[in-house]
């Protein structure tokens, strides 16, 4: 086993609820969680997403908005990802229904013509 060696920080304690929060449901430990955090950090893994058919999306929002979706989440215990993923999953199988719809009533248009 490798050498470990201890880190002490003090973090704003809204940050510290949403990684206990975070380490909760994932199963994890601090240190697990800090450890993948510096790991993460110091050598990203963008390859390695990238090999797996991942991307990567990110945007910019308004403070005001940014605000109110972090209290959505907390409320909801979601994830930026969780919430991101739903909404444009959502959206997305909602346009395929149009589209379905769509074509159905144009098949039906053409059958009664």
């Amino acid at each position: 086993m490798p050498e470990t060696k201890g880190i002490t920080v003090k973090v704003d304690a809204a940050l510290h609820a949403e990684v206990r929060r975070y380490i909760e449901e994932n199963g994890m430990t601090m240190a697990d969680f800090v450890s993948r955090a510096l790991d993460n950090e110091l050598h990203p893994r963008n390859q390695e997403v990238n090999a797996m058919g991942m991307r990567t999306v990110a945007f910019q929002m308004p403070e005001e908005m940014f605000q109110r979706l972090k209290d959505h989440l907390n409320v909801h215990h979601l994830t930026q990802k969780q919430f991101f993923l739903s909404l444009i999953e959502s959206e997305l199988n909602r346009d395929i229904g149009q589209q379905e719809e769509e074509s159905e009533e144009s098949e039906e248009q053409d059958m009664t013509m």
